[in-house]
Order: structure tokens, then C-alpha cells, then sequence
């Protein structure tokens, strides 16, 4: 009884805790806003005698705690489903040259186009896309695509797009566009609007909802391939549809934040130490901690100095030596 009380807390926590990061999103900033700014702006249906204050949380802060949460959940819930899928604590949405794939396309986006926003945004999700189905194409040389070789086939197309991409800034206009693409690459949410919260919801929403269906079908996978298939699950096909999604949902938050790592591998483990294995709980409670994660990075990364911080270097600063921590506590446990 008091196991169940403990799981029902840590559950509301986690589900509360997205819903707290959007609120303070809000509040916190370089320009000043008052608890009585925020409640005016809502309670009087965005119509206040500040059309500035109105803008900055209408328009630039609530915007971007939207993107940051749909981005946060959309890695978490790859993250937590790769992991799943594949048996390895290891991987995460960039496993299969998602996150590179995506980096080439607006690398030539800045290249080719100037930068031009919607070409960026396509060819990052175009070739985000792509990766992952080279990685698989590459798995298909045996006919079974076993997971080996799957992984092996994403290091691959990993590395080549890393190379790619190397190769790009290293052509490119260092007064002009290799700014814009290293600054791209670090991972920001700055810039961002309601436009990008309509480009990247769809996907995210429609490949998580399938995901959120089939997810008591990962707890199967799990347990292995034929254990899987005698339980009537058809491995090749559930596997298939899962990271298609997966890999949708990558493409598109990449796309419009750049590469932001480490929030899909470590939040599923945090999230297993505190509700357990089973994917019913594990896939939904990542979305919203990842979610809720995103957004509180992305205001220190605003707040912290004068000048913004790109969001992927503080994920990395913070994430690895809590990943550390986390091998630490489990050894390795949920994993054996």
C-alpha cells in the first residue's frame, strides 16, 4: 500500500513537473515580468495596456517553452523506445545517423540557400529521414535485419554524415555562413515561434500517438526476438513502424532546434529508477520529463549570462556526469 502511495507521488511529480518549467518559462527573463504581467496577460485574453510585456510572453515565451516541450518529449520518448526496443541502455535517437543526417541537410541548407529558414528546415528533416533509411538498408543485407546489424549500419551513416558535415564547414564562408552553422549545430531554441510549434506538431503527435499504442508491445520486444514472435508480436513489422516514428519525430525537432543531445539517454533512466520497466508507464512519463527538462535547461540557457548559452552545450555539461552518477546507482541493474 504504501509502495503504491510512493509510485502515485513520484508519478503526479514527474506529470507536474513539465506544466512548472512552462510556467516559470513565463516569468524568467532579461526583461522584467511580474507575477501580476502574466495572470493580466491571461486573464484578460492576451488584451493589456502593455503591448510589449503582452509580446514577450505571448509571442517569444510561451512559443518557445512550447517548442522546447515538444522537442524534450519527442528525444526522451525515442530515447525510451530505442532503448527498449534494442535492449541497450547506450542508445538513444542518434543511434541510427537521425541527429547527423539532419545537421548535413542544414549545413546545405546554409551552403546552398543562404540559410533561407524553410529550406534549412526541409533538408534538415529530409535528410534526417534518409539516415535512418540507410541504416536500415544497410541492416537489410540479411533478410532477418537483426539488431546488430541495424546498429552497425547506423554507425556507419552516423559517421559518414558526421564527415559530411565536417566537410561542409570546412567550404564554408567563415565570415558568414560557417557562423550560422556552428551556432546551428550547438542546438537553440532561440528565434523560435508559433510557426515552428505548428511545423513540428503534427509529427510529433501523430507518430507519438502511434507509439503511446504500441507501447505495451516493447515490453514484448524486450524480452527478445523469438520470445516476441511466440507471443504472436510480428517483430519485423512492430520493430519497423516503431522507429519509423521514432525517426520522424526526431527529424522534425532536430530540424528546428539542431542537435541537442543526451536528453534522449539519460531521461528514461531516470525515469525507470523511478516508475519501473514497464513501457505503459515508461513512454508517456519520458515525454513529459523530457519535456519538462528542455524547457528549464533552455531558461538557465537565457538566464545564466548576458548572451544566450546554445542549449546543446549545457544538456551535454549537465547530462554526462549525471549519466555517471546514474551507472553509479543502478550498476547496471535494469539492464542485467
Amino acid at each position: 500500500m504504501q509502495k503504491n502511495k510512493v509510485q502515485q507521488v513520484r508519478i503526479l511529480m514527474i506529470y507536474l513537473f513539465p506544466l512548472l518549467s512552462v510556467l516559470l518559462a513565463l516569468f524568467i527573463g532579461r526583461y522584467p515580468t511580474s507575477t501580476q504581467d502574466v495572470v493580466g496577460v491571461f486573464s484578460g485574453l492576451g488584451k493589456t495596456n502593455n503591448s510589449v510585456v503582452e509580446n514577450i510572453i505571448l509571442n517569444i515565451r510561451l512559443s518557445r517553452a512550447l517548442v522546447g516541450f515538444l522537442t524534450g518529449g519527442a528525444l526522451a520518448i525515442s530515447g525510451a523506445v530505442l532503448q527498449g526496443i534494442f535492449k541497450n541502455p547506450l542508445v538513444d535517437s542518434g543511434m541510427l545517423g537521425v541527429s547527423n543526417g539532419a545537421s548535413f541537410g542544414a549545413v546545405l541548407g546554409f551552403l546552398f540557400f543562404g540559410g533561407k529558414y524553410s529550406m534549412v528546415l526541409g533538408l534538415s528533416f529530409a535528410f534526417g529521414v534518409l539516415a535512418v533509411y540507410l541504416s536500415y538498408s544497410i541492416a537489410g543485407i540479411y533478410k532477418s535485419s537483426p539488431t546488430i546489424m541495424l546498429v552497425l549500419g547506423g554507425v556507419i551513416v552516423s559517421s559518414m554524415f558526421s564527415s559530411l558535415v565536417s566537410l561542409g564547414k570546412y567550404i564554408a564562408d567563415p565570415y558568414d555562413q560557417l557562423p550560422a552553422i556552428v551556432f546551428w549545430l550547438m542546438g537553440s531554441l532561440s528565434g523560435v515561434g508559433y510557426g515552428d510549434v505548428r511545423v513540428i506538431l503534427l509529427p510529433v503527435l501523430v507518430a507519438g500517438g502511434i507509439v503511446f499504442l504500441l507501447r505495451w508491445k516493447i515490453n514484448v520486444l524486450s524480452l527478445g526476438e523469438r520470445e516476441a514472435s511466440s507471443l504472436g508480436i510480428n517483430v519485423r513489422n512492430v520493430k519497423g513502424l516503431l522507429i519509423i516514428c521514432v525517426s520522424v519525430m526526431t527529424a522534425s525537432v532536430v530540424s528546428i532546434s539542431g542537435t541537442i543531445g543526451w536528453v534522449g539517454l539519460i531521461v528514461p533512466h531516470l525515469v525507470r529508477m523511478l516508475l519501473g520497466n514497464d513501457h505503459r508507464r515508461l513512454v508517456p512519463a519520458s515525454f513529459a520529463f523530457g519535456g519538462g527538462l528542455l524547457v528549464a535547461v533552455d531558461i538557465v540557457a537565457r538566464s545564466l549570462t548576458t548572451s544566450e548559452i546554445p542549449i546543446g552545450i549545457l544538456t551535454a555539461l549537465l547530462g554526462a556526469p549525471f549519466y555517471v552518477v546514474l551507472l553509479r546507482q543502478t550498476k547496471g541493474r535494469d539492464w542485467q
